[in-house]
């Protein structure tokens, strides 16, 4: 994939990208997660990964997220020319379910290219190759909008600091966890996750009506560290036994939850008292990081 300057920054090169063998169901596990979380993001390609950003203002009520793929695990070739040598980089805003519908066609073919196009609109072009009955080869080709975001934009695309958390801990089986949040959405809007360093993580309901709560235990908390080898954030002299919490949206949280599609090996909960709550999953080489901010 390869990029000149133009009116907005860019050229179009038809050098094609080709996932490997079974990546473009691994790909596609992934793309069809962050469709069921945005209805558009921006596709951020560098030279070593992509990575699918919504950039959420999380100050002002909204999601954010940051999904990282390493190109290298996905990709038998793949070519990169940005802007200029010092903005070697492409960033590309598009409706992810649009990405996803294109590769779930392309999850038996023999190989997948894809190519950034001019056509009638600048388009990630997907041409798979299927497998037929006969020596003839049959190719389903997909385009897909979308809009060229400038250099001067950029910088609202980079990744996002990890938060200052008070409580970081590792999250229940997650079919187990949307369940209980399935049930708690027919009770209120609002749903409490609070959590502690000893591995213990409560869902609570709390109104006029009904008060509710599902309580998990033994869940570990990650080791993470700072610079200098202690624990990050506040919970350095925390109480193991004092519970952070904080009160989210319970919509933004189910949302979440119904969106997984790769089966993470680890799922991961920051929070920070009263202010947001920080989910991330990883799988082998993908990892999603979720913003979703508190309400009073």
């Amino acid at each position: 994939m390869a990029v000149e300057r133009l009116e907005e920054g860019l050229t179009f090169n038809p050098s094609p990208i080709l996932l490997q063998d079974q990546s473009q169901v691994r790909a596609g596990g992934v793309v069809t997660t962050i469709s069921k979380l945005t209805k558009t993001c921006v596709l951020r390609l560098t030279p070593d990964n992509l990575y699918f950003v919504l950039s959420g203002k999380v100050d002002n009520g909204g999601v954010g997220m940051w999904c990282e793929l390493s190109q290298a695990k996905f990709f038998d070739e793949f070519q990169l020319e940005g802007v200029s040598a010092e903005a070697n980089e492409i960033c590309l805003e598009l409706a992810p379910d649009n990405l996803s519908r294109a590769l779930k066609t392309a999850q038996n073919a023999k190989t997948v290219k894809i190519k950034l196009t001019k056509k009638h609109c600048p388009c990630l072009t997907i041409a798979a190759e299927l497998p037929t009955m006969s020596s003839a080869s049959r190719v389903v080709t997909h385009d897909i909008p979308v809009d060229v975001i400038p250099k001067r934009l950029w910088n609202d695309f980079k990744e996002p600091s990890m938060p200052d958390f008070d409580v970081s801990i590792y999250m229940p089986p997650l079919k187990i966890m949307k369940n209980v949040v399935d049930r708690m959405k027919n009770l209120s809007n609002f749903l409490v996750i609070e959590a502690n360093m000893n591995g213990e993580m409560n869902l609570k309901i709390e109104t006029d009506l009904v008060s509710v709560a599902t309580h998990f235990r033994d869940l570990g908390n990650p080791p993470w560290a700072g610079g200098d080898g202690s624990q990050a954030g506040a919970n350095s002299q925390r109480d193991p036994e004092a519970m952070v919490q904080a009160r989210v949206d319970v919509r933004k949280l189910q949302q979440f939850l119904m969106g997984q599609q790769f089966n993470p090996s680890k799922a991961m909960c920051n929070i920070v008292q009263n202010t947001i709550i920080h989910l991330i999953l990883l799988y082998e080489d993908v990892s999603l990081q979720y913003f979703i901010p508190a309400v009073a």
